[in-house]
């Protein structure tokens, strides 16, 4: 069994993957897509992902604001994991994803890469830390 993390953006998903075990996350590749409602392509390609790994569940990133209310990207995503689930019938669960994409900025800063090389990376580490937050969450409460 393998967990499958998403990090959804305006035109970007990040797509991280588990182990066997659920015990780390790896990045797996960033979807695009030229605009913002076209997500036939990406859903099409995240159920091809789930077949080839294996996949059982679905973690997707909810943006909250620091103060935990949510906003209008908030909404997009539930409405992305109403299509994710509708699409698949696997379990989508809903991940806070406050400062993930800071903690990801961070540690590309830490491994002394450049502007252009993060931001070709972002997405994909933030599906990582996404993923590996929730896997750590579920090890720790048994």
């Amino acid at each position: 069994m393998r967990i499958m993390g998403l990090d959804f953006g305006s035109k970007t998903v990040g797509v991280a993957i588990s182990d066997p075990l659920l015990i780390t996350a790896q990045g797996i590749e960033i979807i695009r897509r030229k605009e913002e409602n076209k997500q036939r392509r990406t859903l099409a390609r995240i159920e091809e992902l789930i077949v080839e790994y294996g996949v059982e569940e679905i973690v997707l990133g909810l943006p909250k604001h620091l103060d935990a209310s949510e906003g209008e990207r908030a909404e997009k995503t539930r409405e992305f994991a109403q299509r994710l689930f509708r699409r698949t019938g696997l379990p989508v669960t809903l991940q806070d994803e406050r400062l993930t994409t800071v903690a990801a900025n961070r540690a590309m800063d830490e491994a002394g890469l450049l502007r252009e090389e993060k931001k070709a990376y972002v997405d994909q580490i933030a599906a990582v830390l996404i993923l590996q937050n929730y896997l750590d969450e579920k090890r720790r409460s048994g």
